[in-house]
């Protein structure tokens, strides 16, 4: 078995500096100075609406870039607790070398957002994870795509046009977005210069509250409706991309599986899986330990999150809010399987979505 320098000089600098890893001596110096974390300081804030923030980050080194429509976890902390969201960045995709661009909503029950919409400052510095996710465009290029989002899930399918615009695609796209109102489109204005600077782009706004801004808006009112789609071209050999609140998924998911099969529908899944059958044929097994609370159950089956909801935890979870990625955590051993694939996973010291993974036979899970 070979080992990599690298990773020799890694473990013997951590082990001499034991107890603690070598990053949390020196952030003491400077929280941007890091040896393994993922950091970013923030170089810009925008506050464009009455209820969004605009953040501009800087990683440190070991940021890897993102692709258009991921997604990345950002870490604040808030009365000497961390806490950890999940976004996506809105500008396009871009390198190691390239910033972060995250637009978030202060929810009447988000604790992170309003905390962040309220005290975020230039300097401050916050943990960032990789960027990851599938929701992507395809590797092999799209065909005349459209893009429905509903209020935050604009910033995935911003990032998927802006990436497209700088790479210079001529084909037709149509971007559909639905907003509450004119004045909480956090990026109404570029959309529409967008929009003036390319004329195969076809920008289509809507707004949900029928108010007199709305009327004055030069925009259509109300919630998905297939003829909000008319006129698009090559419908039917689309691809589609949507990114919304449960409602406005299920509605275009059902248009397009009824009007138009044959396009190509991408999303991400912004709702807690549906229970799963028990196979009595293959009955469960093994037990369940919740290592952050010391507590373990036996598995019956269900998925993590609801597990772990009925030990009596209370893990962080955005799903019932259609905020995905939200529940996740990290499995420290055991193998899951997820409910909507059926994929298994054997991977230790893995972060994996508690909502969509149920335990198969011993399992711990960091909660």
């Amino acid at each position: 078995m070979s080992i990599r320098f690298p990773e020799l000089f890694s473990s013997i600098v951590e082990a001499t500096m034991s107890p603690h890893p070598v990053d949390r001596y020196l952030e003491l110096v400077d929280p941007m100075l890091t040896w393994r974390d993922l950091r970013a300081r923030v170089s810009h804030v925008e506050r464009p609406t009455a209820r969004t923030l605009r953040l501009f980050l800087a990683p440190t080194r070991q940021w890897r870039g993102h692709a258009a429509g991921q997604f990345v976890q950002l870490s604040v902390v808030v009365d000497g607790v961390r806490h950890t969201r999940c976004f996506s960045p809105a500008n396009a995709a871009a390198g190691a070398d390239g910033t972060v661009e995250l637009t978030i909503t202060a929810h009447d029950d988000g604790f992170v957002s309003r905390h962040l919409r309220k005290h975020a400052r230039v300097g401050d510095v916050y943990g960032l994870s990789q960027a990851s996710g599938e929701f992507v465009l395809p590797a092999a290029g799209v065909h005349t795509p459209v893009f429905i989002s509903g209020g935050s899930g604009i910033t995935p399918a911003l990032s998927m046009l802006r990436t497209l615009v700088a790479a210079g695609y001529d084909d037709p796209i149509t971007f559909v977005h639905y907003a509450r109102t004119p004045s909480e489109l956090a990026y109404r204005a570029e959309l529409t210069a967008l929009s003036a600077a390319h004329p195969t782009l076809d920008l289509r706004l809507f707004y949900t509250r029928g108010t007199d801004e709305t009327q004055s808006a030069s925009a259509g009112v109300g919630r998905f409706t297939g003829e909000h789609l008319h006129g698009i071209a090559e419908h039917d050999d689309a691809d589609v991309f949507v990114c919304g609140p449960p409602a406005l998924m299920d509605a275009v998911f059902g248009y397009y599986e009824t009007e138009h099969p044959s396009a190509r529908v991408h999303s991400e899944a912004f709702t807690l899986a549906a229970p799963i059958a028990i196979d009595p044929d293959q009955p469960v097994h093994g037990e369940l330990s919740f290592t952050a609370s010391g507590i373990s159950a036996a598995n019956d089956g269900r998925t993590i999150l609801d597990q772990a909801e009925s030990a009596g935890l209370s893990p962080e979870s955005g799903c019932r809010m259609g905020i995905c990625f939200s529940c996740t955590a990290i499995k420290k051993s055991g193998c899951t399987r997820n409910v909507l694939t059926g994929d298994t996973d054997t991977e230790s010291d893995t972060q994996i979505q508690l909502c969509i993974n149920a335990p198969v036979g011993d399992v711990e899970i960091e909660v």
